[in-house]
């Protein structure tokens, strides 16, 4: 597995031939579980996929679990939720860089690529919209929470990601050296990339 910054990471994805495109998996890794989102083809939407059962004694079970379903799912990539404190990790980030870690250790998914996108508040969102289910079962109001705070953490990501593409997209087009939000809002409304 080799870290990449978020940007790079989906750059990659877009430079790759049109064969070698694949899907993003977003992972809202927790003590038991680690909840799963699936981006589309195109890398703009998230969708709940799964929970897997966090096995700490057999890691290696959990990395061929990963295998299949970057096999069966064309997976490129791992978006891995981590709490930022004012831009910096936050001490609740350790179960996240831990699994990472043993994930890499074992060598089974050599060649993915992964980043870690910040997922504060993920879980309380989701939290607050599943309360008037009133979802009675603990496991399933837990697997379904890890679900949806994934799809939480990877649509934050790819929402951030092609909104930084289509910003250098009408950069190169038209040739200006837009870098921040704040330069974009002075730039005459001709040099705005149209609304789909």
């Amino acid at each position: 597995m080799r870290y990449m910054k978020p940007l790079q990471l989906f750059q990659h994805l877009r430079n790759s031939t049109r064969n070698q495109r694949g899907r993003l998996l977003g992972l809202d890794v927790g003590e038991k579980y680690v909840g799963l989102a699936l981006s589309d083809f195109d890398n703009k939407i998230a969708s709940p996929f799964s929970v897997l059962v966090r096995n700490k004694s057999n890691i290696s079970l959990m990395a061929s679990d990963f295998q299949s379903l970057m096999s069966e799912y064309s997976l490129k990539g791992f978006v891995v939720g981590l709490p930022f404190d004012r831009h910096r990790v936050a001490s609740e980030a350790a179960p996240m860089k831990i699994l990472i870690d043993q994930l890499c250790r074992t060598k089974m998914l050599e060649g993915v690529k992964y980043t870690y996108w910040n997922e504060c508040f993920t879980s309380k969102n989701v939290e607050l919209l599943l309360k008037p289910l009133n979802l009675n079962h603990p496991v399933l109001s837990k697997t379904i929470l890890d679900k949806f705070a994934a799809v939480g953490i990877l649509q934050g990501y790819l929402d951030f990601v092609n909104r930084k593409m289509k910003l250098t997209a009408v950069e190169c087009r038209h040739g200006s050296q837009i870098t921040t939000t704040s330069e974009l809002k002075t730039v005459p409304t001709e040099m705005k990339a149209p609304r789909r």
